[in-house]
């Protein structure tokens, strides 16, 4: 008989806003704690201590505006976060200071979140949203995939600042995409009921390869796990919906939040028992979840049903 769904491993409570992004740090001298990073709606970022299931440091520099990115560079004592007041901001976190030592103001008031690479030791790449879009040379550089107010998903050669390809994947507005780089395929989801996988080509171009349709209408965010396994979506009807990524087989509905789901995050531990999935919600909790852990565990996916609003 297959088993129901499980309930989280344990729920993080004290925010006492949205929880709208999440970020895990798993590098620390405790491997089987993680430190969770995460940001809320009134401008707060909380760094959770996952031993003691308890915030450690609560970091105010985003004038009490939304919070919707952020991520730890060198460490766990650099962090980039991004805010609704336009700014980017890098803090030093070390020996307990919480200072922002350097802000970026990126002329944008959108929920277009950035994206960080890591091109060499001390070499990172970052892009955000803007008004206009430069023409740096940024030489042999790597591409972006970037998602739109209008549906699409756009390749971009960021050396030349042109479009390589355009993907009209849904009707309404990307709301989160995500990308194997090993499969070359990504997904995408929006304001509606449809989540997309497409794929990029030898000749760059971009397909749609899969849909998958959904009861309820709303995917905030989508994650795919470091081993490429798995599958996490963020769901506007409260749920988070797991997926088998090599062919996006629904896998499980984990119905625990009371309200908008924004964000999910993986811990990216290398061996499977310590792999963690965490959900932020607008109820102002985190979920954290361990699930298809083992290759031998399975979950009972429940038929779909509506949620009421």
């Amino acid at each position: 008989m297959a088993l129901p769904p499980p309930d989280p491993q344990f729920v993080l409570r004290g925010s006492s806003a949205e929880v709208h992004t999440l970020h895990f740090y798993c590098g620390g001298q405790e491997p089987d704690y993680p430190i969770l990073f995460s940001g809320s709606s009134n401008g707060l970022i909380h760094v959770w201590n996952l031993k003691t299931r308890r915030v450690d440091t609560i970091l105010d520099g985003h004038g009490g505006k939304s919070v919707h990115w952020v991520e730890a560079i060198y460490g766990r004592d650099r962090l980039l976060s991004q805010g609704r007041n336009q700014k980017i901001c890098l803090w030093d976190l070390a020996e307990g200071r919480n200072t922002v030592t350097d802000s970026v103001l990126t002329e944008n008031v959108g929920f277009c979140k950035c994206s960080l690479l890591k091109v060499a030791q001390g070499h990172w790449l970052m892009a955000m949203p803007g008004k206009d879009l430069d023409e740096p040379d940024f030489g042999s550089c790597p591409f972006l995939l970037a998602g739109y107010e209008d549906g699409s998903v756009i390749l971009w050669n960021l050396s030349g600042g042109k479009i390589l390809s355009r993907l009209a994947c849904h009707q309404e507005p990307v709301m989160s995409l995500d990308f194997d780089s090993e499969k070359t395929k990504g997904v995408s989801g929006s304001s509606e009921e449809v989540l997309t996988v497409w794929s990029l080509d030898e000749q760059q171009n971009l397909k749609v390869q899969k849909t998958h349709k959904l009861i309820n209408a709303g995917i905030a965010d989508v994650a795919i796990r470091q081993d490429k396994k798995i599958l996490a979506t963020a769901g506007w009807d409260h749920r988070i919906r797991i997926f088998g990524w090599k062919k996006l087989k629904p896998l499980a509905i984990l119905d625990y939040h009371t309200a908008t789901v924004h964000c999910v995050s993986f811990s990216d531990h290398s061996r499977p028992s310590e792999r963690l999935l965490a959900a932020g919600s607008k109820d102002h909790r985190i979920s954290i979840w361990s699930i298809y852990n083992q290759t031998s565990g399975a979950l009972h996916c429940p038929l779909e049903t509506r949620k009421p609003d």
